[in-house]
């Protein structure tokens, strides 16, 4: 979003930090924005994990009687229930809407299903769907903050943040790391989510796969490309490896799982490439023997798929306070 000073200095101090009404995609952020969210995070996170944190939470004025709709038109285990813990430890009154028991089923539109969600007066809307775009049509229709939990190939804002948050808690800072994101780039939102923000943040970002699996236009996204793993791994602080996203494909983009383990599966070999302190991610849910070996994902010095799972619920209560705190009218934000 970018502003007219006249526009920036009508905004109250809370929205010249944030000015974002929805969070659509981080694409549509500045470092200095990203950076502050991820900072916001972090306040969380200790909270988490403090056995008494129902006690440390009541009172700190965030989510109580707002209600929050989690509207997945698609499957989900992670994000789901990663943004359903965050609003419930902020307080609020939580509502999930699965496909498969929605209208969606008997033929209701995206559109009608969004003026049906609106007119519930909800306070803000967590979102996922199959369709690129379709995040952004229904946050068009309602009258709260929406929150893009994934839409198609196109975003998945809250995984590249707390991917973000665990690189830079896990390596000290982003700008400067080599991130190597290996995998089903082509239809991956994750991976255009990470190559804008961790471009923005400062990192040096590759891409990594068969050309197969590789976006026509990868190039223009700001990233290294590289068709050889071994290649693509040398020197990286950091590897991301993607699942094969079959649900996604309309034809045969690999010739066998068990061949493209062979020239793009992560083992300990081939992770010899890259910095020896390296961090290893992964979005999940893992398939194991197909990207990934086992003996990788299971190394607790070097893997950080647990530790972004954790981060997944800082990032979400984050974003889910920042969205509403223009509606509960909080200091700096009214």
């Amino acid at each position: 979003m970018t502003l007219t000073p006249r526009a920036a200095a009508s905004l109250s101090p809370g929205e010249q930090l944030f000015p974002h009404r929805h969070l659509l995609g981080v694409a549509d952020l500045t470092g200095a924005q990203a950076s502050w969210l991820l900072d916001e995070a972090e306040r969380w996170i200790d909270i988490n994990r403090d056995p008494a944190k129902r006690v440390l939470l009541h009172g700190d004025g965030a989510l109580r009687g707002l209600t929050q709709i989690n509207a997945f038109f698609e499957n989900s285990t992670r994000t789901l229930l990663s943004f359903e813990i965050a609003g419930k430890r902020l307080g609020a009154d939580v509502v999930n809407m699965g496909v498969s028991t929605s209208s969606v089923k008997k033929g209701e539109t995206l559109l009608d299903t969004a003026l049906t969600l609106n007119a519930m007066h909800p306070d803000v809307i967590v979102i996922r769907h199959g369709l690129s775009g379709a995040v952004q049509l229904i946050s068009e229709k309602v009258d709260c903050p929406v929150l893009n939990a994934g839409d198609g190939r196109h975003e998945h804002p809250t995984q590249a943040l707390l991917d973000a948050l665990t690189i830079r808690r896990r390596l000290g800072s982003i700008a400067g790391k080599t991130v190597a994101i290996c995998g089903d780039i082509l239809h991956s939102r994750v991976a255009r989510s990470n190559f804008a923000l961790l471009g923005t943040l400062g990192a040096k970002v590759r891409a990594v796969a068969p050309r197969t699996l590789l976006p026509a236009d990868v190039e223009r996204l700001g990233v290294e490309v590289f068709t050889n793993m071994d290649a693509g791994l040398e020197g990286a602080d950091v590897v991301m490896m993607l699942r094969l996203q079959r649900e996604r494909m309309s034809s045969a983009f690999v010739p066998s799982s068990r061949e493209y383990f062979h020239f793009f599966g992560l083992t300990p070999a081939r992770l010899a490439a890259a910095k020896s302190d390296v961090l290893v991610m992964h979005p999940g849910p893992m398939n194991r023997g197909v990207e990934i070996d086992s003996a990788v994902a299971d190394d607790i010095t070097r893997s950080g798929v647990t530790e972004q799972v954790e981060m997944g619920v800082a990032v979400r209560m984050a974003c889910l306070d920042v969205l509403t705190r223009r509606t509960r009218k909080v200091e700096g934000w009214a």
